[in-house]
């Protein structure tokens, strides 16, 4: 405060008066806590939670809070900067989901063309029951 400013606080009544308070706050940069696995899925830092499944429950409605429940090895600060993440590069983000939505396809196509999934439930009845004559 300044002279005038002092002069004019002793002279206010005390219902005009202002605190002025001072925040020291230390500003830092936070990285965004994904790493690529070698299968090339985006993975929450520390955990086997991929950026899809946090982004799937964030698009469902869940908050950050809901997903930190569902995911228990995920922290808050975590899913709030992955949510951030998405919400300031969206445009790469989609990008990125829609090339794992084609590999998961390409992957999908590829089982079942080697893995006949017509009639598993009977071939796996049928290995359960002892067949008798």
């Amino acid at each position: 405060m300044n002279l005038k400013q002092v002069e004019w606080w002793i002279k206010a009544p005390a219902r005009a008066r202002v605190v002025l308070y001072s925040l020291t706050m230390s500003l830092t940069t936070a990285s965004v806590p994904l790493s690529m696995d070698q299968a090339g899925v985006l993975r929450v830092n520390g955990t086997r939670v991929s950026l899809d499944s946090v982004l799937f429950a964030f698009h469902e409605g869940s908050t950050p809070e809901e997903i930190a429940q569902q995911y228990t090895t995920l922290n808050l600060a975590d899913i709030y900067a992955v949510i951030s993440y998405y919400l300031q590069n969206h445009d790469e983000v989609v990008e990125y989901l829609q090339r794992r939505k084609t590999q998961r396809a390409e992957l999908k196509e590829d089982v079942e063309s080697r893995f006949d999934p017509q009639g598993i439930r009977d071939r796996l009845l049928a290995r359960k029951s002892p067949v008798t004559d």
